[in-house]
C-alpha cells in the first residue's frame, strides 16, 4: 500500500467512530426517480479562465436498498473499520457539520456561483456534513504535483470549511463522465490531459472544473461527484519558470473553486475572473463565495 492510500486510509480510521453513530442514526435514503443526470464543468484557460462548457451526464443507478445496505454495512464496520467504514460514510448522510464555519465580511469584491437552489439564492454545493472524496491520477503531472494538489486543496478547505478526503492514486482518467452506481458516486478525480484526451483543453485552456449535482425528492440538491482536469503542455512550460509554482497552484485553486460552486465574475481582482487573471491567490470575492458555500446547512 502506497503512501497516499495508507494517508487516507488512516484518516478514515480516525474519523470512522464519531460519524458512525451519528450517520446511522439519520440515514438520507436517495430516491432513484429523482435522480436528475446533470454536471456544471467550466473550464479555464492560463490567465484567461472558464467558459461554461456544455453539460455533462453522471451515470449510473441509485440502490433501491439503500438504507437496508446502508444498516447492514454498518453493522460490519464495527468490526472493520477501514475501507468499508468509508464506504458506509458514502452511503449515509449526516445532520452534523464537519468542518467549522468559516466568518463571512463582505469584502469589496465580487463572487458568483454555478448554480442556486430551485426559487432561492442559496448556492447548491457539496453537503458540509460530509466529506469531499477526491483521487489524483499523476500521469503526466509535474514533479512537484503531491505538494500543489495538496497545498491547493487546504487553501480551499481553509476557505469554505468543507473538509477534502483523499483517497489516494487512481488509474481513473473519465473526465468526461464521472459515475454514480450502487448508492455511491465516484470520488473528484484530478489529473492532467492533454487536448488529444479532452479536446476542450485545446488552444489556451489551462484546466476544467466542475461537478455533477443529483435532485433529491426532499431536500437540497447536492454536487455529489465532479473532475479537475489540468492541461500538460500549460504545466510544462510552467515547471521551472519563475512564479510558475504560485500560478500553477492558481490555476489547480480557480479549478477547484468550481468544483464547489463558483462561477466566474467580471472583477479582475478575483481568482474566479472570467479574463486574464491579474493574482495568483484567492481574493475578497472569492473569499466570501467560498466561505457562504460552506455555510449552507447540511
Amino acid at each position: 500500500m502506497g503512501f497516499w492510500q495508507r494517508r487516507a486510509q488512516a484518516r478514515a480510521q480516525r474519523r470512522w467512530v464519531r460519524d458512525m453513530e451519528r450517520r446511522l442514526a439519520e440515514l438520507d435514503a436517495l430516491d432513484p426517480s429523482a435522480l436528475d443526470d446533470h454536471t456544471g464543468p467550466t473550464h479555464g484557460e492560463l490567465y484567461r479562465a472558464a467558459r461554461p462548457d456544455r453539460p455533462r451526464r453522471s451515470h449510473g443507478p441509485v440502490l433501491p436498498g439503500l438504507m437496508v445496505a446502508a444498516v447492514l454495512a454498518g453493522l460490519v464496520v464495527a468490526r472493520d473499520p477501514g475501507a468499508t467504514g468509508t464506504r458506509v460514510r458514502e452511503l449515509l448522510g449526516s445532520s452534523e457539520r464537519i468542518g467549522e464555519i468559516v466568518g463571512i465580511t463582505d469584502g469589496d469584491g465580487e463572487y458568483a456561483f454555478v448554480r442556486t437552489q430551485r426559487g432561492s439564492d442559496v448556492p447548491v454545493t457539496w453537503s458540509p456534513c460530509s466529506e469531499i472524496p477526491y483521487v489524483v491520477n499523476p500521469d503526466g503531472a509535474p514533479d512537484e504535483w503531491e505538494e500543489l494538489v495538496e497545498e491547493s486543496v487546504e487553501t480551499i478547505e481553509e476557505a469554505s470549511g468543507f473538509v477534502f478526503d483523499d483517497r489516494g492514486l487512481t488509474d481513473d482518467r473519465d473526465f468526461d463522465r464521472r459515475s454514480v452506481s450502487a448508492g455511491a458516486a465516484s470520488p473528484v478525480l484530478i489529473g492532467w490531459a492533454d487536448d488529444q484526451e479532452v479536446p476542450a483543453l485545446e488552444g489556451e485552456v489551462a484546466g476544467l472544473g466542475g461537478s455533477a449535482w443529483e435532485t433529491r425528492q426532499v431536500g437540497p440538491e447536492r454536487f455529489i461527484t465532479g473532475m479537475v482536469a489540468l492541461d500538460t503542455d500549460t504545466f510544462d512550460r510552467l515547471a521551472g519558470q519563475r512564479g510558475g509554482e504560485q500560478a500553477m497552484r492558481a490555476i489547480l485553486v480557480h479549478e477547484l473553486g468550481h468544483v464547489l460552486g463558483l462561477a466566474h465574475v467580471d472583477d479582475d481582482t478575483q481568482l474566479m475572473y472570467g479574463g486574464n487573471l491579474v493574482r495568483t491567490d484567492l481574493g475578497d470575492g472569492d473569499l466570501e463565495g467560498l466561505a457562504r458555500l460552506g455555510a449552507v446547512d447540511c
